[in-house]
């Protein structure tokens, strides 16, 4: 092509900024907007398409570039069919050019009412926990509690005796599932809640949501501690492989606590337990004995036993 084709780019980005920078903006504004970019952008792709039955060729772009240049077409086809067809959601719609896997997940939280990023279906076992399901696609949770349980037997040989769940997997289903192999769920009863209940009832209510707020720790650990809050690769896989890794340093923490406490409990005298009566601390003790107590007793060769 003799001239360079217009991409009116300078009047794109003003018909934009005119609209993002409204604190408040009407359904009909941001449609009419909406439909401004649209054509700029059919405008521009049709002009590389010119330019290729032209002679011109996409080799000479990197992989990256070409990868960008595919995503652009398929958002703009989601957008185009979204505006036309006047609705506000759209299969796998794509919301990140540098990431086209991820989706947008409505939690409906206070402040932050859409997330992005992988969808974890995860149990702990004894402090341990276990990354069952990993997805860029929303999923319904409740949907994978036997595939959980049945891989539970295959590591362990048995069913657990409990199963400490959110309200969202004590659905009928699951329920009946469980009931049939023994299974304990924890949670209310369905139907009317009972007008008397039991101190036994309320006590083991109360215990098993105490106990399953240990897997809420768990993701509280690893973002807080093992930065799963603050995953920077860009690819599918090496997200994926990222969150893995950072799971299993929680679970390698966890076992060298243990290790660390079997290490130490090896060095610690009995005679230690006689230091605190509660309520209180018997001073009289420590005073007169503080000569013979031994914390380490290096009479004896404590490393020969270690080994």
């Amino acid at each position: 092509m003799r001239k360079k084709p217009r991409t009116s780019r300078i009047i794109a980005r003003k018909e934009y900024l005119k609209v993002a920078k409204k604190r408040k903006v009407s359904y009909q504004e941001r449609r009419k907007a909406i439909g401004k970019q649209l054509k700029y952008l059919k405008k521009n792709l049709g002009n590389i398409e010119d330019l290729i039955q032209a002679g011109a060729s996409l080799e000479n772009l990197s992989k990256r570039q070409k990868n960008c240049l595919e995503t652009i077409k398929k958002v703009y086809e989601q957008q185009q069919s979204m505006w036309e067809n006047k609705t506000q959601s759209v299969p796998q719609r794509i919301v990140s050019l540098t990431q086209p896997h991820i989706r947008p997940i409505v939690r409906g939280k206070a402040g932050k009412p859409i997330e992005f990023g992988a969808k974890l279906s995860v149990s702990c076992v004894d402090n341990y926990v276990f990354l069952d399901k990993i997805s860029w696609e929303n999923f319904n949770e409740s949907c994978h509690l036997k595939e959980q349980v049945e891989k539970y037997k295959e590591t362990f040989g048995y069913y657990p005796e409990s199963v400490h769940v959110d309200k969202i997997y004590r659905t009928r289903e699951n329920r009946n599932w469980c009931k049939e192999r023994g299974i304990r769920i924890s949670g209310p009863k369905l139907g009317r809640p009972p007008k008397n209940v039991s101190e036994e009832e309320k006590k083991q209510a109360h215990s098993d949501e105490c106990f399953r707020n240990a897997i809420e720790g768990k993701f509280g650990q690893a973002k807080r501690r093992f930065s799963l809050n603050l995953v920077m690769t860009k690819l599918p896989e090496t997200s994926i492989t990222s969150i893995a890794i950072t799971f299993l340093v929680v679970n390698l923490s966890k076992l060298l606590r243990q290790f660390l406490s079997l290490f130490l409990s090896l060095f610690t005298n009995n005679r230690t337990g006689e230091l605190i009566k509660p309520p209180f601390i018997n001073f009289d003790y420590t005073l007169n004995n503080f000569y013979v107590l031994k914390l380490i007793d290096l009479s004896e060769n404590s490393w020969s036993k270690v080994a």
